[in-house]
């Protein structure tokens, strides 16, 4: 447990600094008056464009579009709490839509490797490792869910979560695009299929102690 705490530290380190970067944004949210649920489907449409750029090979484009414009991914739950507005729904309506956005951004990068010639050679390999991130990181979600139906809590419980998710997607392919031979954006591809499989493995191992323990 030390060593994935030591681990993650770097992203928790980013995913705090950018919190606080963006909250005099939730705080203006707040005094409009802007609805969460409208930031929420303004995420989702940020998420299906960018999806669209990393079919099309956009990739520097799709990295800052995608930096710069997913404070509205984040700020809708903030925004809710802080204004006291959290319902049933919003929570159900967030949680949908960042699937739609998970597969709409996950998607767009199958589409990629579908469409374009990898200049390595590597093309049957990283659709195939694509599709697995695609799958994985759903049933990250979907682990999520039926554990809360089961009342077991995966609080903390594997490698990534959103946030990261969305920094490994952003960062990179803003300042490295499809660099040398796509080697940067390849490895991002790769560690987030691996990071979701392992959280996939370790929520099942918890949800299986949780329920055979209680």
């Amino acid at each position: 447990m030390a060593v994935r705490s030591v681990a993650l530290a770097p992203w928790h380190w980013i995913v705090r600094g950018y919190l606080r970067l963006i909250d005099p944004l939730v705080e203006g949210c707040v005094r409009l008056g802007i609805a969460p649920n409208a930031l929420t489907l303004v995420g989702t449409a940020v998420a299906i464009a960018v999806g669209g750029m990393f079919a099309a090979g956009w990739m520097h484009l799709a990295g800052w579009t995608l930096g710069l414009l997913a404070f509205f991914d984040v700020i809708d739950g903030a925004v809710a709490r802080r204004a006291g507005r959290t319902t049933p729904f919003g929570g159900f309506l967030d949680s949908t839509m960042d699937r739609v956005a998970d597969g709409a951004l996950l998607g767009g990068i199958v589409a990629f490797y579908a469409t374009h010639p990898h200049p390595a050679g590597r093309g049957p390999l990283m659709l195939g490792v694509a599709l697995v991130a695609l799958v994985a990181i759903q049933l990250t979600s979907y682990t999520r869910a039926k554990a809360d139906l089961l009342s077991v809590d995966l609080a903390g419980v594997g490698w990534f979560e959103r946030p990261e998710r969305i920094t490994l997607l952003a960062a990179p392919q803003a300042f490295f695009g499809l660099r040398w031979e796509w080697g940067v954006f390849d490895l991002v591809v790769g560690v987030l299929a691996v990071a979701a499989v392992v959280t996939v493995g370790q929520r099942l191992r918890h949800v299986a102690r949780a329920l055979y323990l209680s």
